[in-house]
């Protein structure tokens, strides 16, 4: 670049040259340099491009566990029956294959001391149910109690069919859950986590996620029957507000009853409910638990209960531990028992949870 200005300004002292020549020149060196420059470092991009493919490809050609059959079922009205059949279920990982190496080896510990081929072997398998039978009834409620890993979230993933299964079968008005289409099972099961997944959007497309032909005036009765309208109606931009990545703009508590709402849009046969609310301050908890007590009614519910008081609204109980079912009846009749229900109740939900 120097020496075209030196002997530009040459050229142009001695009228051989315009100024105008010398800077179009200047400028055109620079674009010289940098398409140079690139094509310098392609070859260091394309190499790192290729490690980049590779590690999508992975994730693309691990091999999808849960299928639709080709000659599955539709259930067009759906009755809400559930039906366990000496359903066992582990969590297994499998065969070691691209990305799933990595999810055995986080198992490691630094303090271990193993061979290479013995760290590799490191099982993720690990019985989650064990011979588990029982059947629900439309429009029956059912709560779900044991100790921490008892495999109760692991029965409700099995009735929407987020798993399949090891032995057994799981069956939804007498149907087979693998035979059901997934459009069937998405459209007739609704489920509240522990944790609400709202999407970077508004809250009215959150809520329309349910149903997205769902007119205002829906919107706005399944929010007042999950006690969260007032507040959407006291925030500027209403149901037009957004609640940012996994509606972070939203406490704990409001989070908890737009995805009740949600749900009451979604108006689903079976309602499978995890109350995982003892995070929340006290006037939300009653504020969810008042929307859950209302969209239970006439359903067929299967909820993890942590309230004393689902519990006792529940008509029938099923107790789990180490993945099975140890104890059934009503409150009443497992307190008589004195068995494992009757210690949760002394340690858990007496002195935990309000009536």
């Amino acid at each position: 670049t120097a020496a075209v200005f030196w002997v530009g300004a040459v050229l142009v002292i001695n009228d051989e040259l315009k100024i105008g020549t010398v800077v179009a020149l200047a400028a055109y060196l620079s674009g010289l340099y940098g398409a140079l420059s690139g094509l310098s470092n392609a070859r260091v991009e394309l190499a790192t491009s290729f490690v980049s493919f590779e590690r999508v490809f992975e994730v693309v050609d691990i091999h999808q566990e849960i299928s639709q059959h080709e000659n599955a079922v539709e259930l067009a009205n759906m009755q809400g029956s559930i039906s366990f059949d000496d359903v066992s279920f582990d969590y297994s990982a499998g065969e070691d294959v691209g990305l799933q190496t990595v999810k055995r080896m986080s198992m490691w510990r630094p303090t271990e001391k193993v061979e290479d081929d013995e760290l590799m072997q490191v099982s993720t398998r690990r019985t989650a149910l064990e011979g588990v039978s029982f059947d629900v009834e439309p429009g029956e409620l059912v709560a779900l109690v044991g100790p921490s890993g008892a495999g109760k979230t692991t029965v409700t993933y099995l009735v929407p069919r987020l798993y399949d299964a090891t032995t057994g079968t799981v069956r939804i008005d007498g149907h087979d859950v693998r035979d059901i289409e997934f459009e069937s099972l998405a459209e007739h099961i609704g489920v509240v986590t522990q944790e609400s997944y709202l999407f970077h959007d508004s809250i009215a497309a959150n809520l329309r996620y349910a149903k997205p032909d769902a007119t205002p005036e829906e919107l706005e009765s399944a929010a007042r029957a999950a006690n969260i309208h007032d507040y959407i109606a006291s925030l500027p931009r209403g149901y037009d507000t957004r609640v940012g990545e996994r509606g972070y703009r939203l406490s704990g508590g409001e989070k908890q009853r737009v995805a009740i709402a949600r749900v009451i849009l979604k108006d689903p046969s079976i309602l499978i409910l995890d109350e995982a609310t003892s995070h929340l301050d006290a006037r939300s908890e009653a504020l969810i638990q008042e929307a859950l007590d209302g969209i239970m009614r006439g359903r067929t519910s299967l909820v993890i209960a942590h309230r004393l008081s689902t519990i006792l609204a529940a008509d029938r109980i099923l107790v789990l531990d180490e993945g099975r079912i140890v104890e059934t009846g009503t409150h009443d009749e497992l307190l008589s028992a004195n068995g494992l229900y009757a210690r949760l109740y002394e340690t858990q939900f007496r002195a935990g949870a309000p009536v």
